[in-house]
């Protein structure tokens, strides 16, 4: 498992739907992620100025009330500490367009709903916060 600083691995989950922040907590949780949960970008960009946060993951959803995921993604690249911060996207969208203007925004993976867990394992597998598990 990933670690900063001896430290159990962070996550901040950015979803306007509090039944998917608490499934991804409850499936990131199992890898001893502990995590902050906000309703949209702008909340997210506030409790991420509030104090610095040793983030391991931050997982955001494409559709978000309040603030374009685009404008998120890219005030929280400017932020110290968080510019290369893995960030996996979590939605319906399957355009193209959009998912090229999210990874130049700064996203690494994309996860669609609905997922379950042996997806969720293979994302952060993907993205080396977790070993591979050997049968």
């Amino acid at each position: 498992m990933y670690m900063r600083r001896g430290m159990p691995p962070q996550v901040l989950i950015v979803d306007d739907s509090k039944a998917i922040r608490s499934i991804l907590a409850r499936m990131l949780g199992k890898y001893g992620f502990t995590n902050l949960q906000a309703g949209d970008g702008t909340d997210a960009l506030t409790l991420l100025r509030s104090e610095p946060y040793d983030l391991s993951l931050v997982c955001v959803d494409y559709n978000m009330p309040e603030m374009n995921r685009i404008d998120f993604l890219l005030q929280m690249r400017t932020m110290p500490g968080l510019e290369t911060v893995p960030v996996l996207m979590i939605t319906t969208e399957t355009h193209p367009e959009l998912m090229e203007r999210a990874f130049h925004a700064g996203v690494n993976e994309y996860l669609m709903k609905p997922f379950n867990e042996a997806m969720v394992q293979d994302k952060l597998e993907i993205l080396d916060l977790i070993q591979p598990v050997l049968a």
